[in-house]
C-alpha cells in the first residue's frame, strides 16, 4: 500500500507521499472518480542532506515547478520539526529556501524565495484575442492584462498552452487598486483551469512589476479562485517570494500500481 498524505494551497490539491510513484500512478491516483482525487502528486525524496520534491500533473507529465505544491511539502515535513523555521527543497526548478510557521494543526503558513523571474517577449492570442507577456519562474508562463470574459479562458488557456515548445501556464489577471491587488484565473499546463496556482502568481505579479502596472517592493496580493496570496517582486533583476497557507485535508493509504480498484 502506498501511503499518503491529501494537502491543499488554497484549494490546488496534491497527493505527498514519500514513496516513488511512476506517471502512470500519478494519472490514476489523480482521477476524481476512480482514485483519490487530485491536481498532482508530489515526491517528497530524500537529497543528500535536504529534501527533493518531484512534480506530476494529472495528466503524468513532470513539471519543472509548483509554488503551491512546495508549500505543501514543507508543510508535510514541518510536522516533524518545530512551530516554525526553515527548510531548503531542492526542485527540477533549483534549490528553493522556505520559512514556515503552524498556524494550527495540519495548517501552515508558507514563505518561498522562488528566486529571479524573467520577463520575456509577448505573443499574441488566437485571432489576435489578446497580448501575452512570457514569463519564467523556473517554469513557463504566459500573463495576460487584456480583458476577459470566462469563457475565454476555455478558449485561450489550451491554445496559448500549446503555443510554446513543452506548453505553458496561462493567467488571465484583472488589475486593482493602483495594481496591489491582482485577480486571476489560471489554466494550468498539463491540468486544465485550478483553483490556484503558486507559480503563476508569481509570474503575474513580476509581469506587472515590470510592466509598471504594479509597484517594486511592495506586497502584492494576487487573488486567485482559491483565495490570496502576497506575493513580493524587486525591482530588475525581479527576485520574488511568495507567502501563503498549506493545510492538510486527510491522511492515508492507497492500492500500488496494477490493483483493481473498478469494483
Amino acid at each position: 500500500m502506498i501511503q499518503f498524505e491529501k494537502w491543499h494551497g488554497l484549494g490546488n490539491d496534491f497527493i505527498v507521499t514519500r514513496e516513488a510513484v511512476s506517471a502512470e500512478d500519478a494519472v490514476r491516483l489523480c482521477d476524481r472518480r476512480r482514485g483519490i482525487g487530485a491536481d498532482g502528486v508530489l515526491v517528497v525524496e530524500r537529497s543528500d542532506e535536504t529534501w527533493r520534491m518531484v512534480v506530476l500533473n494529472a495528466d503524468g507529465s513532470r513539471p519543472e515547478m509548483c509554488g503551491n505544491g512546495l508549500r505543501c511539502v514543507v508543510a508535510h515535513l514541518a510536522q516533524e520539526g518545530p512551530d516554525g523555521g526553515a527548510l531548503s527543497i531542492e526542485t527540477d526548478a533549483g534549490l528553493k529556501r522556505c520559512r514556515y510557521e503552524r498556524q494550527a494543526d495540519d495548517r501552515y503558513r508558507v514563505q518561498v524565495d522562488m528566486g529571479l523571474a524573467t520577463v520575456g517577449d509577448t505573443l499574441g492570442g488566437p485571432a489576435g484575442s489578446r497580448c501575452y507577456h512570457l514569463v519564467d519562474v523556473g517554469n513557463p508562463h504566459a500573463v495576460s492584462f487584456d480583458p476577459f470574459e470566462e469563457p475565454d479562458v476555455d478558449v485561450d488557456g489550451p491554445a496559448i498552452e500549446a503555443a510554446i515548445a513543452g506548453g505553458c501556464n496561462v493567467e488571465f489577471v484583472r488589475v486593482h487598486d493602483d495594481g496591489r491587488r491582482l485577480e486571476v484565473v489560471v489554466w494550468e499546463r498539463g491540468v486544465g483551469r485550478t483553483e490556484a496556482c503558486g507559480t503563476g502568481a508569481c509570474a503575474v505579479a513580476a509581469a506587472a512589476v515590470a510592466s509598471q502596472r504594479s509597484p517594486a517592493d511592495t506586497t502584492l496580493a494576487v487573488i486567485l479562485p482559491g483565495g490570496q496570496l502576497d506575493i513580493v517582486v524587486s525591482e530588475a533583476p525581479h527576485q520574488v517570494s511568495m507567502t501563503g497557507l498549506a493545510v492538510c485535508v486527510f491522511r492515508g493509504y492507497c492500492p500500488p500500481s496494477g490493483s483493481d480498484n473498478d469494483d
